[in-house]
């Protein structure tokens, strides 16, 4: 795995925590390929990973990275696991899942605020939606964390042009 895909892939399962979201294969993988439980009950490493990917989204400022990086600090090993040569990883395999994901979490975040080119965080501009996303188009020029959305909004603001010609 290349280095920033491995950055970028952490950053994603941050994300995917923060919303709540049903664990996706790129979770699941995670947990076993590190031989990580995943737990049940994050605790209080939820509302510091949110408040940590809010800033990363936002662009700072870096204290909730910060006290991301102090509660959890990496433990940077260098793996070869899957062939492609040597690779850093921010946490032990095998480690309590909530310290791996604070870990693991923290130092991906810490990469991406201070301008990892490859990894975006996005805040969805939705009325009333408040989910992140990681920006993967070509120009990061996302906006909505979904097509469902960018469509809801895009058709709120057409028929809010009628009205107001009418």
């Amino acid at each position: 795995m290349r280095y920033v895909a491995y950055i970028g892939n952490l950053t994603r399962l941050a994300v995917e925590l923060v919303n709540g979201d049903e664990p996706s294969e790129l979770r699941r993988e995670f947990f076993q390929q590190h031989d990580v439980v995943e737990p049940d009950d994050p605790g209080d490493l939820l509302p510091a990973l949110r408040d940590a990917v809010a800033a990363v989204a936002d662009g700072g400022p870096p204290l909730p990275v910060n006290l991301l990086l102090d509660r959890f600090p990496p433990a940077m090993r260098v793996a070869e696991h899957d062939g492609d040569g040597p690779h850093l990883h921010f946490a032990r395999d095998g480690e309590d899942g909530v310290h791996w994901l604070g870990r693991s979490c923290a130092a991906a975040l810490a990469h991406v605020l201070c301008g990892d080119p490859d990894v975006t965080v996005g805040r969805c501009r939705a009325d009333g939606c408040a989910r992140f996303y990681v920006d993967e188009s070509r120009n990061r020029s996302r906006r909505f964390c979904s097509n469902a959305c960018a469509s809801r909004t895009t058709v709120a603001a057409h028929r809010a042009r009628r009205r107001a010609s009418r």
